[in-house]
């Protein structure tokens, strides 16, 4: 594996980077149960990015798994999903976290979002945040029962990764969940470290 570059998000914080067609992406948490919310834009066009609700339907799945593709709101085949050592217990469901979600769970003072995390990536780009898109919120294990959705802690160990291929030239952002309050991140309900890698395979 040809490394080219290696981003540690800080739990709570944000991390981008190019990802050029036919390139890999790791995604891990070295320190264990930690949901890395990600998002994928054309690196042309920013209002082509990757949409949760499209890969869902085309799929007609919940949960992607290895050889699946993740859609743009085109429908044009954005990621490939390559490799995943994981459960395999990745969310196309839940938005990103924003200010309003913590004052609902009695937040009162201010607090980071993953919200607010993808509007800074946009802007060191750049770039505006029009839109905020649903990310594709990987190790989030996110249970369905009699029409309940639930967020359980992740069944995540360390060690363990996702991996995709880039099908186009893509702008990646990815925010390692600031949650604290609910069980996103596990039961310790401490953000944690993220680390990407970019390389051939």
């Amino acid at each position: 594996m040809d490394i080219k570059q290696t981003v540690v998000i800080e739990g709570g914080f944000w991390g981008q980077l190019k990802l050029n067609t036919g390139e890999t992406i790791r995604i891990n948490s070295p320190e264990g149960s930690q949901v890395a919310d990600f998002w994928a834009l054309d690196a042309n066009d920013t209002s082509k990015f990757l949409s949760t609700e499209h890969t869902r339907s085309t799929l007609e799945k919940l949960v992607p798994t290895v050889g699946d593709k993740l859609y743009s709101n085109f429908r044009q085949a954005m990621l490939t999903i390559t490799a995943d050592t994981s459960p395999g217990n990745h969310d196309l469901l839940m938005s990103a976290c924003d200010p309003q979600r913590y004052e609902l769970l009695g937040c009162t003072e201010y607090h980071r979002s993953c919200a607010e995390n993808f509007c800074l990536a946009m802007n060191e780009t750049g770039h505006v945040a029009n839109e905020l898109p649903s990310p594709f919120n990987i190790f989030q294990n996110v249970s369905v029962k009699n029409n309940i959705i639930a967020i359980e802690s992740p069944n995540y160990n360390q060690g363990q990764y996702l991996e995709m291929r880039a099908e186009s030239d893509l702008q990646i952002i990815v925010s390692a969940c600031p949650m604290d309050i609910a069980l996103t991140n596990g039961p310790d309900k401490k953000p944690k470290r993220i680390v990407l890698e970019r390389f051939n395979t």
